[in-house]
């Protein structure tokens, strides 16, 4: 069996709509690449015939690993969230005991992860140790910086 792949209803509308730009755009990009590439004749030094192929190659990986994902997804629906405490789908607001500074993060399943964002992934260090927990928790996380201590402060969706 398949493992699943945990989204919000938000990640899911983000690979669908990457899953279509790739298949109707930058397919076809790729393809006229590798014949305008392929009209330069010689292909043993035609570097833009290789570059084409591997971007083709990375482009068509891509689809499949997006079909995959939204193929053995769990779709997290916002009305299933609850604000007792955290879950994939929740925002949680915590503060850094250690440096005193408060930080606000979407916890999200790991296909959807992104940290500049605030979206941290329920497989990260800090995202297994915020599930489950409630207002008012203390946990403390090994993160490859170092142990932090955080508090939460609000679990909101």
């Amino acid at each position: 069996m398949e493992k699943q792949t945990i989204l919000t209803k938000e990640g899911l509308q983000n690979l669908e709509e990457e899953l279509e730009y790739l298949k109707v755009t930058k397919r076809k990009e790729v393809s006229e690449r590798i014949k305008k590439a392929l009209a330069f004749g010689d292909l043993s030094e035609n570097s833009e015939y290789d570059e084409a192929k591997n971007d083709q190659a990375l482009v068509e990986t891509r689809i499949s690993e997006i079909e995959n994902i939204i193929k053995t997804a769990k779709v997290v629906n916002d009305k299933d969230v609850n604000t007792n405490s955290i879950f994939v789908g929740c925002k949680v607001s915590v503060r850094d005991l250690d440096n005193k500074k408060d930080f606000e993060y979407k916890i999200v399943g790991s296909s959807e992860a992104d940290p500049v964002q605030g979206k941290i992934s329920s497989d990260s260090p800090i995202g297994l140790e915020l599930l489950g927990k409630r207002k008012g928790d203390k946990v403390k996380v090994r993160t490859p910086g170092g142990i932090r201590n955080f508090e939460i402060l609000k679990i909101f969706k």
